[in-house]
């Protein structure tokens, strides 16, 4: 089974937002001008091989660009291929406390994701903290990006150390930090090592481009802790993952990088 753990079915809203624009330099991708069906992405999946896909709200200051009712319609039309993360306006905790109850309890959502970079603040701001409580207390990971942004924003909130104190004070919140964490890797794979429930996506990046010592890592003592992601529609699902034979990871590294980890850490 292939999970794909980090992608979004996106809105005309997100596909339009200014501040995503820095990133079709590297797509190639024009504005869209219409909304993209549920039935594209599952087409883009099945092409892909992939069984199912983690997709997210997205919710900025002042801003909703997918909403999480958007994404339980979307799950609801995806016969079995799509399964919820939920989103929080971080502006208000006892709000996003209650957001990511209804998500899990209501939606059937599977995690809660924030960017810090859209608040423009660590994961270590007091905002944060209430909602680590939450997922805990609802026993549903925390997912997060780490390393450099791609849209124009503060990259420096993205560095994986902030999550050694997050993890510290929640020992037992899972995180799954996406985006591999360039070009604090290191720092990443520290992170994962010191703290038994902190993994690493590899979304928003070809194999191609995984740096040397994440492979080093997952074929050595971080094969259960890292998870294979898109980042879905920016990058093609298939596209992500061409050249994965050229890893040497063994047969029971792949299965798990490649479903078995989200499996467990998202409880699928």
């Amino acid at each position: 089974m292939i999970i794909d753990a980090w992608g979004q079915h996106p809105t005309l809203r997100l596909q339009q937002e200014p501040m995503l624009a820095s990133l079709r330099r590297w797509t190639g991708d024009t504005i869209p001008v219409a909304e993209i069906p549920v039935s594209a992405t599952l087409g883009a999946l099945a092409s892909s091989g992939i069984d199912l896909m983690l997709v997210s709200a997205w919710y900025a200051p002042r801003n909703v660009l997918i909403s999480n009712d958007e994404v339980a319609g979307f799950v609801a039309q995806s016969r079995g291929k799509l399964a919820g993360v939920g989103g929080v306006d971080l502006s208000k905790p006892m709000q996003a406390m209650r957001e990511a109850r209804r998500c899990v309890k209501e939606l059937g959502f599977k995690a809660i994701r924030v960017l810090p970079w859209l608040w423009e603040v660590p994961p270590t701001d007091r905002r944060f903290y209430p909602l680590y409580a939450a997922c805990c207390e609802l026993n549903v990971p925390f997912c997060t990006q780490i390393g450099h942004t791609g849209p124009l924003m503060t990259s420096e909130v993205g560095r994986p150390i902030y999550l050694d104190q997050v993890a510290i004070d929640f020992p037992e919140l899972m995180i799954v930090a996406g985006h591999i964490g360039y070009p604090w890797t290191d720092e990443a794979i520290a992170v994962a090592t010191k703290h038994e429930n902190f993994y690493i996506d590899t979304s928003a990046y070809t194999v191609k481009r995984y740096p040397e010592q994440l492979i080093k890592y997952m074929r050595g003592n971080g094969a259960r802790k890292v998870l294979f992601g898109s980042n879905y529609p920016m990058i093609m699902p298939g596209k992500a993952l061409e050249g994965l034979d050229a890893l040497d990871l063994s047969p029971e590294t792949k299965a798990l990088f490649l479903g078995g980890n989200a499996k467990r850490v998202y409880k699928l």
